[in-house]
């Protein structure tokens, strides 16, 4: 987990929308992927071996469920390579007005590679997904970090599908 200030989070965010509003055009409705593969080799590479193999499994799990029905066949695979997750250290401190505490939530940032039977990259979108830090519920709770962790993955899931056009 890496430790942004709040202006080099909004920067990131910032450089995240805009490499998406730059990223491929949407794929044909159509397409079917052969596999979809999940890579958190940067993760690993930070040393955050056990977090990783979990961002890697909840991924891997939610991008099934969103994309099944376009899995099977002669397709390119989609990889999904994560190079940053980001969990809150503090939750709760959202209000009505916005003067609770300021950045609230968890990130999620990476992006998709629609990979050719040859290894050729035919599309690359990448993708920063936020939610917020609560959606694992109360931050007393031992398991709320963990449901944090699978609804920000499985949020990243359904806008990856959408931000490539197969919804």
């Amino acid at each position: 987990m890496s430790v942004f200030s709040p202006r080099r989070l909004l920067a990131a965010a910032l450089l995240g929308l805009a490499a998406t509003a730059a990223g491929a055009d949407p794929l044909p409705p159509d397409t079917r992927f052969s596999a979809i593969r999940v890579d958190v080799g940067p993760l690993r590479a930070r040393g955050l071996g056990p977090f990783a193999t979990a961002v890697q499994d909840d991924l891997q799990a939610a991008l099934a469920r969103t994309f099944a029905g376009r899995v099977g066949g002669p397709g390119p695979t989609l990889v999904v390579r994560v190079t940053g997750v980001t969990l809150n250290s503090y939750v709760g401190s959202e209000s009505r007005f916005g003067r609770g505490g300021g950045m609230n939530s968890d990130y999620l940032d990476g992006e998709a590679l629609v990979v050719g039977r040859r290894g050729e990259v035919l599309a690359r979108h990448p993708q920063l997904s936020a939610n917020p830090a609560s959606s694992g519920g109360a931050w007393y709770d031992p398991a709320s970090e963990r449901r944090r962790l699978v609804s920000l993955t499985e949020h990243y899931a359904w806008w990856l599908r959408r931000g490539l056009g197969l919804d």
